[in-house]
């Protein structure tokens, strides 16, 4: 620690964002920079911790007070080294991670975490800048061919990994370009697609092969992927949406929200999109039903598009503002979070059941809700109790956005044959493996949704399981 009195006198200083009347009217990224020496002083307020909770609450198991303290001391080539002991990919990290290495930051019970995402992103970018990120394809091959079934970060992280002890390396993907929902289902706003290029580029001089626009299990059979390859790494992430069905399902105008962000990610990369299928928000009333991350991309994308109004609806109590008890440090804290598409101006409501989608003419206009409210049923368990108070909520788009439940079965699972497990992902033992000899399953596809850390932790966990069961 250069700087033990760092955390005293230095406050928690933010990047903070681009003014809201500027940022709305396009999508580049909100969130801004802070200058190198700022940097440096930010990572000194890090205390290097006896007991480092940071690096117990990162899923990847990040080396946080070791890499503050190269920041602080201006060793960025070090710093970036350090964190890619651990993290293949910190540039989408630091940028799109809910950071529970911060939540569980000491200095987190103070409500002054230090700003560890911001200067995980910082230190990627000078290295970019710098031409300290290099291609490092292995010196030898093991004559071991592997198939990666997608390209999202558990995928990605899983490649790299293998091609570096020597295995050829091919990734399949559906979609025409390489990302998942990192390219897909993240708003540019907040991840730059440029910043998955220059990584996927790397891959490429590192010898890994991209195969784009082949859905497997249906473009080319999971039988001659399984005779062409002598491991099989499923990581095609839990793509099956949520879904309600209440009266008026069948309206127009009603979406998963994965539709929507997907379909203006295409539009920006200047993809090919039926005309006739573009949802657009622009001059409507935009109803978001789900609270999380996936809404709030939809409110910011809703905004951008022009929509009159946005809002979000949440079937769960608001949560506190500021602490939880329920929630104490150093666990991930259940209270209120406002992101930067809230900020622009969206109206939020809690504690709302969905009853009724109604229209006119086949086509959506407004929702009917009811409040409800959260009680312990006799055996304990937290349930719905109706209170009969219900809102009309003028609406000409839905936006479900309420999680994922689990991969796709219909065909190359199926067709696999793999087990799943009581919540529908692919079964998995503690050493990655499937129920199929030599098919592997990683990240969202064995786990169910979860955090692009966690993914690109369980990525990189599966290549040395696959690793070990080949040589």
């Amino acid at each position: 620690m250069g700087n033990p009195k760092a955390f005293i006198n230095t406050p928690r200083k933010d990047a903070g964002y681009r003014p809201i009347n500027e940022r709305i009217y396009d999508f580049g990224e909100v969130e801004q920079t802070l200058n190198r020496e700022d940097r440096k002083i930010q990572a000194s307020r890090c205390m290097d911790c006896g007991i480092p909770f940071c690096h117990w609450g990162c899923p990847l198991g990040n080396k946080m007070p070791e890499w503050q303290d190269l920041i602080y001391r201006g060793k960025w080539k070090e710093a970036i080294d350090n964190l890619h002991e651990t993290n293949n990919f910190p540039d989408f990290t630091g940028r799109i991670c809910p950071a529970p290495c911060e939540k569980s930051c000491v200095l987190s019970i103070l409500e002054a975490p230090v700003t560890i995402r911001e200067n995980e992103a910082a230190v990627t970018e000078v290295a970019f800048a710098e031409g300290m990120i290099k291609a490092r394809p292995p010196k030898t091959r093991t004559g071991k061919k592997i198939a990666v079934i997608g390209s999202g970060p558990a995928g990605l992280a899983a490649a790299q990994q293998l091609n570096r002890k020597g295995h050829s390396v091919t990734i399949f993907e559906k979609d025409n370009s390489l990302g998942g929902l990192l390219r897909y289902g993240i708003p540019n706003f907040k991840l730059n697609k440029n910043v998955i290029d220059r990584r996927l580029n790397q891959l490429l001089e590192e010898g890994i092969e991209f195969k784009p626009n082949i859905h497997v299990g249906k473009d080319i059979s999971g039988s001659e992927i399984m005779k062409n390859y002598d491991a099989v790494c499923l990581a095609m992430g839990a793509g099956q949406p949520r879904n309600i069905n209440p009266e008026g399902r069948d309206l127009k105008g009603i979406h998963f929200a994965m539709e929507f962000l997907s379909q203006q990610n295409q539009i920006i990369m200047g993809e090919k999109v039926d005309e006739k299928s573009i949802i657009s928000a622009k001059n409507k009333h935009v109803l978001v039903i789900g609270g999380g991350d996936t809404g709030s991309d939809c409110v910011g994308t809703s905004i951008r598009q022009g929509a009159v109004k946005v809002t979000q609806i949440e079937i769960m109590p608001k949560p506190p503002i500021g602490k939880n008890p329920n929630t104490p440090w150093p666990y991930y804290p259940t209270i209120l979070k406002t992101s930067s598409s809230h900020q622009e101006g969206c109206d939020r409501k809690w504690s709302l059941n969905t009853n009724q989608f109604m229209g006119k003419d086949g086509q959506l206009t407004e929702v009917l809700v009811e409040e409800i409210e959260w009680v312990k049923d006799e055996t304990g368990r937290m349930t719905i109790k109706p209170t009969g108070k219900t809102e009309i909520i003028k609406a000409d788009l839905v936006f479900l956005a309420l999680g994922f439940t689990q991969p796709i079965h219909e065909g190359l699972l199926d067709e696999l044959g793999v087990s799943y497990d009581a919540r529908g992902n692919v079964a998995t033992d503690k050493e990655s493996k499937s129920s199929v000899a030599k098919v592997f399953a990683t990240g969202d596809t064995a786990i169910g949704a979860s955090l692009v850390v966690r993914a690109i932790a369980l990525g990189r966990k599966v290549a040395e399981d696959i690793h070990k069961s080949i040589i």
